[in-house]
């Protein structure tokens, strides 16, 4: 890794002399700073990132403009920015949803406002090689007191006949008092197989009285070693209700988190995950409750195939000064193999009296009095165990607000199952 890199980069997209420095920054810290600590998951040795920071080739024909809704949409193939579309009222009432790129060229004050405010570049090893490394993004801003019900889409897609790394950064600002649901896909396309990273980061500024809805499912290849983070920052009385399927093919670690820091916010996580074959993941779900009667609660449900590794970390942390904070969280994973491997792992940091916390974990496998029961039915082993594995995560995926999401999940489940 060579700053040089990083110094042509910025220069060749003419980036401001801040964010240079910024990067060169964080550049710096890389060799400082440890690595995230994400319990239980042996993930040091894994190939992160090569201090690659390029751009990708256009790739055309990826998209059925046949297919498109209505709704607020932007992709991406790699680097490259393939559609992107936003109604004329919204632009009329000061709505931003643009590539990084052009935010840097239209909107510079935003992104230099904002940009991580969320995830700071000195917070570890991953964040700091991120902010000196990330070839590409997005930016959505909604201006104060602006409601929108149209769902607002974000599709990233990772060419897997691609060698370029995955380094995306995506920044979310909602205005005080405003209102938005948020679609989110990180997924590989193609057929081919060429190994390379992700490093994803993904901020959300929810100001005062700010309601976000926002949905997510990773879908990336099994050739590509993804770190992703996304983090909140609330302020007073702001909700943020995250609804995360992780279904990618590789090994992971992820980091979902929300720092409560206004007194009345809110912060509800949902994550399903699925692993596979020989797949690791790992995945850090945090709360830290700093306002005064903040509300932070996790729910997480995961299933295992084969002789995949899931670890769920579910941490609740309430601040000194947080008087009247709830914290509460649970952590279930169902195991389909003898061979799968599997953590739920609560923890619960309180520094604070009058407060409100509890925590529920459990691993275990199909009970064969319910497989028994279907299979008498007249249902074969397979579509047994794949009803079972709906119930299970069902009600984590009946909270999730929009029906497309959780449609989709389930397709990413049975397709799963099908490779077994």
């Amino acid at each position: 890794m060579t700053k040089e890199r990083i110094i042509d980069f910025s220069q060749s997209k003419a980036e401001p002399k801040w964010l240079l420095d910024h990067r060169l920054s964080a550049f710096k810290k890389i060799s400082e700073l440890p690595l995230p600590q994400i319990e239980r998951v042996k993930f040091q040795r894994w190939s992160l990132g090569d201090g690659t920071i390029t751009e990708s080739d256009t790739k055309p024909n990826v998209v059925d403009f046949m297919a498109i809704d209505n709704h607020p949409k932007l992709v991406q193939v790699g680097t490259q920015t393939v559609l992107e579309q936003l109604p004329m009222d919204l632009i009329d009432k000061g709505v931003v949803f643009t590539d990084f790129e052009t935010a840097l060229e239209e909107n510079p004050n935003l992104i230099k406002d904002y940009f991580g405010r969320a995830l700071s570049f000195d917070e570890d090893q991953l964040a700091a090689y991120h902010h000196a490394y990330f070839n590409s993004g997005a930016i959505l801003y909604i201006p104060d007191n602006v409601e929108i019900d149209l769902p607002i889409e974000a599709v990233f897609l990772q060419d897997s006949e691609s060698d370029v790394p995955f380094n995306k950064h995506v920044l979310i600002v909602v205005g005080k008092n405003s209102r938005v649901t948020y679609l989110e896909r990180f997924e590989t396309i193609g057929d081919g197989n060429i190994k390379t990273t992700a490093n994803i980061s993904v901020e959300v500024i929810a100001k005062e009285g700010s309601q976000v809805k926002f949905s997510a499912i990773d879908r990336l290849g099994d050739h590509v070693t993804t770190y992703i983070t996304r983090r909140g920052h609330h302020k007073n009385n702001a909700t943020i209700d995250w609804a995360i399927g992780v279904m990618n093919e590789g090994n992971v670690i992820a980091d979902f988190d929300s720092d409560l820091l206004g007194d009345g916010s809110h912060a509800n996580l949902k994550v399903v995950a699925a692993s596979s074959g020989r797949q690791i993941q790992g995945i850090d779900t945090r709360v830290t409750n700093y306002g005064k009667n903040s509300v932070g609660h996790i729910l997480q449900h995961g299933v295992i195939l084969e002789r995949g590794t899931l670890t769920f970390n579910g941490i609740g942390h309430i601040i000194k000064g947080a008087k009247g904070a709830d914290a509460q969280q649970e952590s279930r994973v169902l195991m389909l193999s003898d061979q799968a491997r599997s953590d739920a792992n609560p923890i619960l940091l309180i520094d604070e009296n009058e407060v409100t916390a509890g925590h529920a974990a459990s691993i275990g496998q199909v009970d064969p009095d319910d497989m028994y029961y279907l299979m008498s039915r007249g249902l074969d082993q397979e579509t047994a165990e794949r009803l079972v594995i709906r119930g299970f995560l069902g009600s984590v995926i009946s909270e999730i607000p929009v029906k497309e999401v959780r449609d989709e999940i389930i397709v990413v489940l049975d397709k799963k199952l099908e490779k077994r």
